[in-house]
């Protein structure tokens, strides 16, 4: 088969989002401020929205779960736009799923208060394999997937086995965790580490699945233990790169070398909003990786769609074609 395009698979969510004028401590009241928005969000919605404005060229397939309800016509309504975008193999069932977050208004930081719904049920027979043309295949997130989570005694999880019959199929993998607290991480995510060409995570998950904190108690980046985590999750079994990003930028390992590229300068007022900041960045290494890339490329690029999402309180509206990120640097 002569494989083309791009497969984003895994969670779709719809994303109310409170504007809060501080996070409050347990037992505290918070205001929440005029400008409450729904938007959607999860990996599927908003790696592939990324991606499809990134390039409107790019055969796109979504695979998941929504809701047969209003929710769930929703999402498919904000992807339906999309041309490139395939998304008969979304399955209908149950209800929506939705996260409340919570945006400070200060700090720019958000809460966010998750209902799984139908992302619950998303399991690898949800797919089939023989309508699957794409050459790559990026799934998250590990830990909110509850069937996917499940224990597989063969493979570890069915998450993992789902990544082996892809690699088998000859479709490049990537794949993506959420940042949870607690100890699920060190269990649920190496066995799909195993059957990974490509891994993107954030710093906080970083540290989670190896156990190598990233952060110290003033919430700095202990940058120098970066390549220490990188390493660790290389040798779990990712074939090709392992990727950490961070608001300080990405950082990256591949067979040969650490890789480091600094974020983006960005003025204070530049800032509408992080919702979708990791998603982006995440499109941006996927959309080199799927192209013969180099890591180099690959976290430049992926700091530039950080910054284009940066500049909108949407996930994907701030979005700009792959031609025009690569001269976003310029601007900073």
């Amino acid at each position: 088969m002569d494989r083309k395009g791009i497969c984003v698979a895994g969670n779709l969510v719809v994303d109310i989002l409170y504007p809060v004028t501080g996070l409050p401590k347990p037992g505290e009241l918070t205001t929440i401020q005029e400008g409450i928005t729904r938007s959607t969000g999860g990996a599927v919605c908003n790696v592939i929205g990324d991606l499809a404005r990134m390039d409107p060229l790019l055969p796109l397939t979504a695979l998941g779960r929504v809701g047969d309800d209003a929710e769930g016509d929703y999402v498919l309504g904000t992807l339906r736009p999309f041309k490139n975008v395939d998304l008969s193999m979304i399955k209908r069932d149950g209800k929506t799923a939705f996260t409340a977050v919570m945006a400070d208004s200060v700090s720019k930081e958000r809460t966010f208060f998750h209902y799984r719904g139908a992302n619950a049920q998303f399991c690898e027979d949800d797919i089939d394999w023989e309508k699957i043309t794409s050459s790559f295949l990026h799934i998250g997130y590990i830990l909110i997937l509850d069937a996917l989570d499940e224990e597989d005694s063969q493979y570890g999880t069915k998450m993992a086995r789902l990544l082996c019959h892809a690699q088998e199929r000859g479709i490049k993998t990537s794949l993506d965790v959420v940042s949870e607290a607690g100890e699920r991480s060190k269990r649920l995510a190496p066995p799909s580490l195993k059957y990974a060409d490509y891994c993107i995570i954030n710093e906080v998950e970083a540290g989670q699945i190896t156990g190598i904190n990233l952060r110290d108690d003033a919430g700095m980046l202990i940058a120098s233990d970066i390549p220490k985590a990188l390493e660790a999750i290389k040798k779990m079994g990712v074939s090709q790169w392992v990727v950490i990003h961070s608001p300080e930028g990405g950082f990256g390992i591949d067979h040969r070398r650490f890789v480091y590229s600094p974020a983006f300068n960005l003025p204070a007022d530049y800032i509408k909003g992080k919702v979708g900041a990791g998603d982006a960045f995440c499109a941006g290494v996927i959309y080199v990786a799927s192209n013969g890339g180099s890591l180099e490329e690959a976290l430049e690029l992926g700091n530039a769609a950080a910054a284009a999402s940066l500049s909108t309180p949407e996930s994907t509206v701030g979005m700009l074609p792959a031609a025009e990120l690569k001269n976003l640097r310029k601007q900073f």
